[in-house]
């Protein structure tokens, strides 16, 4: 995949007349020299920049922004959910990661999660209390500050301006008004407390309803919330009122966490494991080529690696073409990522859990001669059938969320990603406390076999991953990231590729249409989702047709459904030539959400 000549970034970081031909952005580029945030919702995004302006870093504005996502999206991240950070230090030029996901329960074990869900095949529904597992955002947040925090700044100041934007109100945005919408009935029945997450209206029933856009919601309950954890650190959450109206309405629901769990949390804290990379050759600052950085399992991150590297073996082994600028989101380019996506994912669906539990062959699944091997699956010709997952060590005993990235003027990037998995999570809301529970447990398996299957204090197949891209001198090239469960690690091969491949700046590459295929993780009733790809409207025909004439079982996804295809966000790192080394940072933010990038 040879740099394309008419690529915008490098060399230089102004957008010529012929790239904006290459795909018709509705957006354009936002540049900087300060610092940016890329992030859904503008007010959020706000709290990031005054955080920035204060003289906080990267990190200290993540975690600003994360609060803040937590107030105006609620229905798709918080404080009851769990992160994953990856962050780049200008002054040692490491990429670092932060792993703030949370455990299963002391009590869920096999035994008990089957017996209080009686004929439910191999996973726990995403609306049950049994999905539920101890929030790690919260603590997340203090680590993410604490370990590359710019330490000019207290967490009461970086929680600050979510707190006010909380106590004072917001108006809600478009698509967050639908989705709020969307879990009303949901929002009522998930616990006794759904009122608080919720607008007063005498004339709805219960006197309460979900918000339409543009409407004022406060959520002071919320407020104090952050106020407690900024106060008290990740005590104020893990234990007193917060953590015992957390516990009290999970066991009043029928549910097994207990205190001992989120001190448990609280005591252990965030993992720091190291990130794991894949070099992509042929690109990158000076076309000498692009290394790739993710989470090590428990997360997904895994999957865009090993798409990466099999699309790089059939390269070389001849069994697709070098592709170029022309050959963007054409049938034959989009065949090649489709199929390297599934022989990913049949790995990942099996392997992928926690690694301090159950061994996981990390390295082995993203070394060359595994994936060399494993690109001997593909067919130029047809689409594949189900794929099984392969073998990478013989030793080896055999959904909703935002996405955003900030970056400072001292050059420092952190590619951040927060949930609550599926939309408001289960739903269910402590009382007094403003926020929903995540079911990130539903990803666990029920099967004994699985090595992700449910065992107390356990992390299940997470689907959230950030970002982070280096060009081969270990010099930034990006933070990135796509946001929506099993579409993440497609989505991030999308928008990498049509940078290196199809010469797109930041923008286009979000703006450009996706496609996206099930991930091969069983559904509610244990079986395997479809082999539908679909295809985002937009699309050029011929590449619909193209697809169909592979075998392709196409559908194409239109309007408000194309949520489906996730939200993107990018900022770029370059440096002037003439400017005395001036770095400059570019953000796009995806056309698919309320946000935009915005400069410091």
């Amino acid at each position: 995949m040879p740099l394309p000549t008419s690529s915008v970034y490098p060399p230089a970081a102004a957008a010529s007349s012929a790239s904006l031909t290459k795909w018709p952005s509705r957006r354009s580029v936002v540049h900087s020299t300060r610092g940016m945030v890329a992030c859904t919702q503008p007010l959020a995004a706000k709290c990031g920049i005054d955080v920035l302006n204060a003289g906080g870093n990267a990190a200290d504005a993540a975690v600003a922004v994360a609060a803040g996502l937590n107030v105006t999206e609620p229905c798709n991240t918080g404080i009851g959910g769990d992160m994953f950070c990856l962050f780049y230090s200008a002054a040692t030029g490491k990429v670092s990661a932060l792993n703030g996901s949370g455990r299963a329960g002391s009590r869920y074990t096999l035994e008990t999660i089957q017996k209080a869900l009686p004929g439910v095949k191999k996973k726990i529904p995403m609306s049950s209390v049994h999905s539920v597992t101890v929030p790690g955002a919260a603590a997340g947040w203090v680590d993410t500050v604490e370990r590359f925090g710019s330490g000019r700044l207290t967490m009461e100041e970086i929680l600050k301006p979510a707190v006010k934007l909380a106590e004072d109100g917001f108006p809600v945005s478009e698509i967050t008004a639908y989705l709020w919408n969307l879990s009303e009935d949901a929002i009522r029945k998930a616990s006794p407390n759904g009122a608080e997450m919720l607008k007063t209206d005498p004339a709805a029933p219960e006197g309460v309803r979900a918000p339409r856009a543009g409407e004022i919601v406060k959520l002071p309950n919320l407020a104090q919330t952050f106020r407690t954890l900024a106060k008290e650190g990740k005590a104020g959450f893990y234990s007193g009122r917060v953590a015992e109206e957390l516990i009290k309405v999970v066991q009043d629901l029928g549910g097994h966490l207990e205190l001992d769990d989120l001190k448990h949390h609280m005591d252990v804290g965030s993992e720091a494991p190291e990130p794991v990379s894949l070099k992509f050759t042929g690109q990158g600052q000076g076309g000498s080529g692009v290394q790739l950085w993710e989470h090590p399992p428990n997360g997904q991150g895994i999957v865009a690696l090993m798409a990466l590297g099999i699309i790089q073996e059939l390269e070389k082994e001849g069994k697709v073409p070098k592709f170029g600028a022309d050959d963007h989101n054409t049938a034959p380019y989009l065949h090649a990522i489709i199929e390297a996506l599934r022989i990913a994912f049949a790995d990942a669906s099996w392997f992928i859990t926690d690694p301090n539990v159950e061994r996981v062959p990390t390295k082995e699944l993203v070394a060359q001669e595994y994936l060399k091997e494993r690109a001997k699956l593909f067919s130029p010709d047809r689409a594949s059938d189900m794929i099984e997952h392969g073998n990478p060590s013989p030793a080896l005993n055999s959904s909703d969320t935002v996405y955003f990235c900030c970056a400072d003027a001292e050059g420092n990037a952190i590619s951040f990603i927060n949930s609550n998995y599926g939309g408001f999570g289960t739903c269910i809301i402590p009382r007094g406390c403003g926020f929903t529970l995540q079911n990130r447990g539903a990803n666990f398996s029920l099967d004994p076999k699985h090595p992700n299957v449910i065992a107390p204090r356990k992390r299940p197949y997470h689907t959230i991953i950030p970002g982070l891209v280096t060009n081969l001198d270990g010099s930034l090239h990006s933070v990135f990231g796509v946001m929506g469960g099993f579409m993440q690690p497609q989505g991030q091969i999308q928008v990498l590729l049509g940078q290196l491949v199809g010469g797109l700046n930041p923008q286009q590459a979000l703006d450009a249409p996706r496609v996206c295929i099930g991930g091969g993780m069983p559904s509610e009733d244990g079986e395997l989702y479809d082999r539908t790809v679909s295809v985002e409207e937009g699309m050029p025909e011929e590449t619909v047709e193209g697809l169909k004439a592979l075998g392709h079982k196409v559908k194409v996804v239109t309007g408000m459904e194309r949520g489906l295809f996730g939200r993107g966000q990018i900022i770029r790192y370059t440096v002037d030539p003439v400017e005395k080394g001036t770095g400059v940072w570019s953000g796009g933010s995806d056309m698919r959400g309320d946000g935009a990038a915005y400069p410091a």
